[in-house]
């Protein structure tokens, strides 16, 4: 898994400006007022900061923007980085600020001169989310290479202690976010069922009780649309369970469950060639899942939460499942599978049943990359959110927009639930072009309990963007592990 870069609090030494090496990082408001650490700055530089925040191009620069000084005269520094930030910036704001500066680290240590800043753990945390590379398949280690993270960072601060107390928790959302991307980056013959489910068995080790369910259980339990979505495949279909029990014994437990299709092909009904290598992402609401549960151990998360993903490869073959079969669900359903390429509904549904059954949660949360036309409706910048619980969702939609993750609730309604009418089952696992993501979700919607408040998130469009976002390089974002980590802080935490 990728390591975090080291980050050390430290108190602020103004003498150290002058012989670190690397980069040198120091504040501006937008106004062209320099911190304790700026002033030090310019007189190192002789005045440059000051000519550079007295020039006229000055005005245009935004808040958390960064202008580089290269081979600063004065210092030791082969760059100084001034990160111009309002006073009165945000913590989201400040993440963004810390990811511009990991942005032009070139792999060089860099020393940030965060002064009394109030939202430096953001700062750091935002250093830590874009300080990341997922380069584990790369040969050529050599040469320039402008992608390189930081090599280590040092931020002063004026009280250190508090800022580190403030960032521990942090880092470990950080770190999950971080195996989030590497799951969703890997490819498929990486990545298969097995390896998946022994990454997240590795787990054990940071208190998680996880339990891996093979074929022959997953069929004693009556999964038989999750195995019909890999029946077509050489690698075996599983489901994994990860229970973090910090609340109290008898708190019922918020359920999160992921869509974890290693690769899709579209089975039988086989998607086009073009793009279809992006398909090694279709786990990417498992890779959510699992990088949540990381985040909630590692920080100690006083709730109780269990994380469940169905693990599959949907592939075409003999033994593959036709357009046109009828299949029996966990829950007792039949189902019509029109379009084998809808099949993370089919992988869902079961477990969702199977998590309501065995742990009666307080609140389930589906999460899968489950429809093209979310992305045609949303874009890349929002999740798609839809529930059966105002409150519930109105509390995961706070969290998301606290942690600056794009969400936004979508519709649904009995007229969705009659384009998924079978003339020959209970229901057809697909209602035709209008209204995709939504009908997804209204099949889903089927197997929740009346009684358990529930969410679905369509997260095609975010969990992994060929432009790369604010906080992540190119590929896979992690999207909603801060979001999820949020709303168990805010919502299921035991409180001291």
């Amino acid at each position: 898994m990728s390591s975090l870069t080291p980050i050390r609090f430290t108190a602020t030494d103004l003498d150290d400006m002058a012989s670190a090496k690397g980069r040198v990082a120091v504040q501006v408001t937008p106004d062209g007022k320099l911190d304790p650490g700026a002033r030090r700055a310019n007189r190192l530089t002789k005045g440059a900061l000051a000519r550079l925040t007295e020039g006229e191009g000055f005005a245009k620069v935004k808040s958390g923007q960064v202008i580089t000084l290269a081979w600063p005269t004065g210092m030791e520094a082969e760059a100084l980085d001034v990160l111009v930030l309002d006073r009165k910036a945000d913590a989201n704001e400040t993440r963004k600020a810390g990811a511009a500066l990991a942005k032009l680290a070139d792999g060089k240590p860099m020393l940030v001169m965060a002064g009394s800043l109030k939202h430096a753990a953001d700062l750091a945390l935002g250093i830590a989310l874009r300080a990341y590379r997922f380069d584990a398949h790369k040969t050529a280690k050599n040469g320039v290479d402008s992608g390189k993270t930081p090599e280590q960072v040092t931020l002063q601060h004026s009280d250190p202690e508090s800022v580190e107390a403030a960032a521990a928790p942090l880092m470990a959302v950080a770190e999950g976010v971080h195996m989030t991307r590497d799951l969703v980056n890997e490819p498929a013959n990486i990545l298969t069922t097995t390896e998946f489910a022994e990454r997240l068995a590795e787990m054990q080790s940071l208190g998680l009780k996880v339990e891996v369910l093979d074929e022959d259980k997953l069929a004693e339990l009556g999964m038989r649309t999750l195995l019909s979505v890999g029946q077509g495949s050489a690698s075996p279909s599983k489901v994994v369970v990860m229970q973090w029990q910090g609340g109290e014994k008898d708190q019922a437990p918020l359920a999160l469950v992921g869509k974890g299709v290693v690769f899709d092909t579209g089975g039988i009904s086989i998607k086009p060639a073009a793009g279809m290598e992006e398909m090694t992402m279709d786990m990417g609401g498992a890779g959510v899942v699992a990088g949540t549960m990381r985040a909630l151990a590692l920080r100690k998360a006083k709730a109780n939460v269990v994380g469940l993903v169905g693990i599959v490869e949907n592939m075409p073959s003999a033994n593959a499942t036709r357009p046109g079969d009828v299949v029996r669900s966990m829950k007792g359903d039949t189902v019509e599978i029109i379009n084998t390429d809808a099949e993370g509904r089919l992988v869902l549904c079961d477990v969702m049943w199977y998590a309501q059954e065995r742990f009666k949660p307080a609140g389930m949360i589906d999460l899968a990359t489950l429809t093209g036309a979310i992305i045609i409706g949303l874009g890349h910048e929002n999740a798609g959110v839809f529930s059966n619980n105002d409150t519930f969702c109105d509390a995961f939609l706070t969290a998301a927009k606290t942690e600056g993750e794009g969400a936004w609730r979508m519709p649904l309604g009995k007229a969705y639930d009659d384009m998924l009418k079978s003339r020959i089952a209970d229901i057809k696992n697909v209602g035709g072009r209008p209204a995709g993501s939504i009908t997804a979700a209204q099949f889903l919607q089927r197997f929740v309990k009346d009684e358990t408040p529930w969410i679905h998130v369509d997260i095609a469009g975010v969990a992994l963007v060929t432009g790369g976002t604010d906080l992540a390089p190119k590929g896979a974002t992690g999207w909603g592990v801060a979001a999820l980590n949020r709303l168990v802080a805010d919502r299921y935490e035991t409180k001291d």
